[in-house]
């Protein structure tokens, strides 16, 4: 019918190839990154493990590193159509390897502005940032635990993995989002924090506060565009038993 070559039409005009969208992503987690260091080193004095403020410079950056680029890109890897195909091995290795990576950029985040704390004789774990970051620093080594026990472990019996697979997905959307919401939450306390006495104030929108805001939203659209991708029927790895998955094999010359 007419209707539905228009709807064909319009998903055809929607369809975005993935891998261009990986590569326009991977450049926003890089400008991300680059901004968040940027901002530590510009504005904020730099690094250092004294456990002076540059102490706690190196906290936004591992943690965006960690939790939102490097864990962004481990979400992905079964996107990508090279892997629907072959032995799942090494793709599983790949995506426990990135994950385990953000993980421990993320400790080593944590330890950074706990040392900061501790030397400086602020108490920790009082603000709501802190406790979602915790939270979703916990959350993620439970998910990363769980994830290897069930796809990487080879006792793992298969109706095991059928039935933790979904909640395995359902977690790892969320576990981004939640990383998203804690690094711009921790942004705009800092900013709250640092421009007070003897800067501008930040309700007055000084250079630092333009530059740090748009950091924020910047991670967050990164954020909502992976969750985008995940989420997308296109892009996701067909079952192996379904009809589409066989089109790809023969495809592939499978």
């Amino acid at each position: 019918s007419l209707a539905r070559r228009c709807h064909q039409r319009s998903t055809a005009m929607l369809d975005v190839p993935f891998l261009p969208f990986c590569t326009f992503l991977g450049m926003l987690g890089l400008l991300c990154l680059a901004m968040v260091g940027t901002w530590c080193q510009h504005w904020r004095g730099g690094f250092s493990l004294d456990g002076s403020s540059r102490t706690f410079n190196w906290h936004p950056v591992l943690m965006v590193a960690g939790l939102v680029v490097l864990y962004g890109a481990a979400t992905l890897v079964y996107r990508i159509p090279h892997t629907w195909s072959g032995p799942k091995l090494p793709w599983k290795v790949l995506h426990g390897s990135l994950a385990l990576g953000a993980f421990v950029l993320s400790v080593l985040g944590l330890a950074a502005v706990f040392r900061f704390h501790n030397s400086q004789g602020t108490p920790n774990m009082y603000s709501l940032h802190s406790w979602m970051g915790l939270g979703t620093v916990l959350l993620f080594s439970c998910q990363w635990a769980a994830g290897f026990g069930a796809f990487l472990l080879p006792w793992a019996p298969a109706w095991l993995r059928a039935l933790y697979k979904p909640i395995h997905v359902f977690f790892g959307s969320t576990i981004l989002m939640l990383s998203v919401a804690s690094c711009v939450s921790g942004i705009n306390e800092k900013l709250f924090f640092s421009l007070k006495n003897g800067t501008t104030a930040y309700k007055l929108l000084p250079a630092e506060a333009v530059f740090a805001n748009t950091l924020g939203l910047l991670i967050l659209v990164f954020g909502v565009l992976v969750v985008g991708a995940l989420a997308r029927p296109s892009w996701k790895r067909p079952d192996s038993n379904s009809l589409d998955s066989r089109q790809v094999q023969d495809a592939l010359g499978g």
